[in-house]
């Protein structure tokens, strides 16, 4: 029998949420952007891996300001938002060559949201075949490599891109 590995999703599943403090204004105020997954901060907006990601090379795009409604943002916030993706993508091409991409917001609880009083922007890579049995069955998802590893690389190129 193989075993998988995936020892950071323990706090997930175990430490279930108290009393809600945002993450992304925590992680944001904080001056730790590399131990924070953060990945780039634009004038209005900024890049954070998801620590829980759904797939190699995992990002979300969050505004600064703690709003849950898309229509709140400003003109100029949306046009960084979307600068960020389209960056955000330029890199993940450069770097992790992916088939494709899901891009995406749940907004509402009964949309999937997580972490629905701040929004933001899913965008997970996709290759040929990295959904199989584990997920489905196990409920395991395998992931490729660590992801301080993933986050150095993007780096890398982001600020070569820049």
């Amino acid at each position: 029998m193989d075993y998988l590995w995936a020892p950071w999703r323990m706090d997930f599943i175990e430490n279930p949420k108290k009393s809600y403090e945002c993450i992304f204004c925590i992680k944001i105020k904080e001056n730790r952007d590399k131990e924070n997954l953060i990945l780039y901060r634009s004038t209005y907006s900024f890049v954070i891996m998801n620590l829980y990601p759904y797939n190699n090379g995992h990002l979300m795009i969050a505004p600064y300001r703690h709003i849950k409604d898309l229509e709140i943002l400003s003109e100029e916030e949306s046009k960084d938002i979307f600068f960020l993706i389209i960056k955000s993508l330029k890199v993940l091409k450069k770097t992790l060559n992916p088939a494709g991409f899901n891009i995406g917001m749940n907004m509402g609880k009964c949309a999937g949201a997580g972490i629905e009083e701040h929004i933001h922007i899913h965008i997970v890579p996709r290759w040929e075949g990295d959904t199989n049995f584990m997920p489905v069955i196990s409920h395991t998802r395998v992931m490729p490599e660590l992801l301080i590893t993933t986050f150095s690389k993007l780096l890398s190129n982001w600020e070569k891109d820049a």
